[in-house]
């Protein structure tokens, strides 16, 4: 009898465990990991195909995976992503985009599928032409709902490179830096740097960082040039004029410093000797020298410069054509001077380079800063 109750209390506390345990929540572990990866979510979306799903997009900071079914939605659920029921799938959505597509080009306008809100978003900006956005309209009327045409107040342009004084700039093989974007009377932009360089006219500059096409070489003088014999006083000795019409590039009246820094140029003047004054090119920057003389003769490499402001900044190769300032006004473009291997501002003070005058240059080509 002892036996028989003691089996059958063991098989009761058998029974009581497996019921106990049949009961409990099934474990952390079991349960679906969230849906955080924009793959994951976009390898599901695949998986239940373009007929079932209309894409995936953030809310709130949680991946939502827009579906056409309920037992898409429970996919999801099962996948631990979020899912919303939507009306139009992706193969629909796509369908009408590319009917947008083949209406061909039509300037300042932008469309493509918005997963969030189940619609394809036409986006129209200022100088749209009548005829190219009744064609857009045409096919938003044959898909009532699926299209939303919004006004942007603004034109589509690609982004231009900015070009500042000493930004690099290259021309047959030469490196050198910009001295200062300047204008004319007519208002046409013209990059100053120096004329050795690349002594002569025609060629073409390009931005040294991304290769952008700046302009061609109109003017120069090194010595002699297109405006003749330099004097230093009427006529600049070591300079050059680049036409900076490229259709990419965007002139501005700045100066680049160093660390993304910069500062705009407002008037120009001849140097006083003394003065403080601020070297920048794309090689090195010197911001501690100042002017020890106004008007120079120095012969470099066998060529003779008049009238050249001398400074005890310091520059290296590439500096050539770069700017010199004091404050917000132009001074002097980099020609050459003494063999520095290290340069910065605490070099500054035993070394000599020597800059054309810029207001030289600017009365010789009837030029100013802007």
């Amino acid at each position: 009898m002892r036996r028989i109750r003691k089996r059958l209390a063991q098989v009761a506390s058998a029974t009581l465990l497996v019921t106990l345990t049949a009961t409990l929540p099934a474990s952390a572990d079991e349960s679906p990991k969230p849906l955080a990866s924009p793959t994951q979510a976009a390898a599901l979306a695949h998986k239940l195909g373009n007929d079932r799903t209309a894409g995936v997009y953030y809310k709130d900071g949680r991946l939502v995976v827009a579906v056409t079914d309920q037992a898409a939605a429970q996919s999801v659920r099962d996948a631990g992503g979020t899912p919303k029921l939507v009306t139009r799938s992706s193969a629909e959505l796509k369908s009408i985009h590319h009917k947008l597509d083949q209406l061909g080009n039509i300037p300042n306008t932008a469309w493509g599928v918005e997963a969030r809100t189940n619609q394809v978003s036409v986006e129209i900006f200022n100088g749209v032409p009548a005829a190219g956005r009744a064609r857009i309209e045409k096919v938003a009327n044959a898909h009532p709902g699926a299209i939303r045409i919004e006004r942007v107040d603004s034109k589509l342009k690609f982004k231009a490179t900015d070009l500042r004084g000493a930004n690099g700039i290259t021309s047959n093989g030469s490196l050198c830096s910009a001295g200062f974007n300047v204008k004319n009377s007519s208002g046409a932009i013209y990059t100053l740097t120096a004329g050795h360089c690349v002594p002569g006219t025609g060629n073409t500059w390009y931005m040294d960082y991304n290769g952008t096409r700046i302009g061609n070489q109109t003017a120069y003088n090194y010595g002699t040039g297109t405006s003749g014999y330099c004097d230093g006083a009427t006529q600049g000795c070591d300079w050059a004029t680049i036409r900076a019409d490229g259709a990419d590039i965007n002139p501005l009246g700045t100066v680049r410093y160093w660390g993304g820094v910069y500062k705009q140029i407002d008037r120009s003047r001849y140097p006083a000797e003394g003065e403080a004054i601020e070297r920048i090119g794309v090689s090195s920057q010197d911001l501690t020298g100042h002017v020890t003389n106004t008007s120079r003769t120095v012969s470099i490499e066998g060529t003779t410069l008049y009238s050249m402001m001398e400074v005890s900044n310091c520059a290296l190769g590439g500096d050539s054509g770069g700017p010199a300032l004091s404050g917000t006004t132009a001074l002097g473009i980099l020609s050459g001077g003494t063999d520095e291997t290290v340069c910065n501002s605490d070099s500054s003070g035993t070394y000599r380079n020597y800059f054309t005058k810029v207001q030289t240059v600017l009365n010789e080509r009837g030029l100013h800063v802007y």
